[in-house]
């Protein structure tokens, strides 16, 4: 059975608030930036994606592997910083957006 979800996240990026949805549908990846100019209230979000989800440009889809076991604490740092000195920091949606922007 193939597993789809999507996530909001509103933060602040001076001097803007920006909201990320990330998509996750049969292990791949798409995101969407949005920009509120001033801080959104609930009701304006949920207001946005009843009225303009279908308007949202979404960035090419990512292969996004999903892990299933929980690691140890230690284990977690040492490939964190495994993965920094190789890829560099962003996550995941970042690195899409960056790349569907230079495109």
């Amino acid at each position: 059975m193939d597993k789809t979800s999507c996530r909001l996240t509103v933060f602040f990026e001076n001097p803007f608030w920006v909201g990320i949805i990330e998509c996750n549908e049969d292990g791949k990846l798409t995101v969407s930036k949005i920009t509120f100019y001033k801080e959104p209230k609930d009701y304006e979000i949920r207001n946005f994606i009843l009225k303009k989800y279908n308007q949202l440009n979404f960035s090419p889809a990512v292969e996004n592997v999903v892990i299933e076991k929980q690691k140890s604490y230690k284990k977690r740092q040492r490939d964190v910083r495994k993965q920094v000195q190789l890829q560099g920091v962003g996550t995941k949606s970042q690195q899409a957006l960056n790349y569907s922007m230079f495109k």
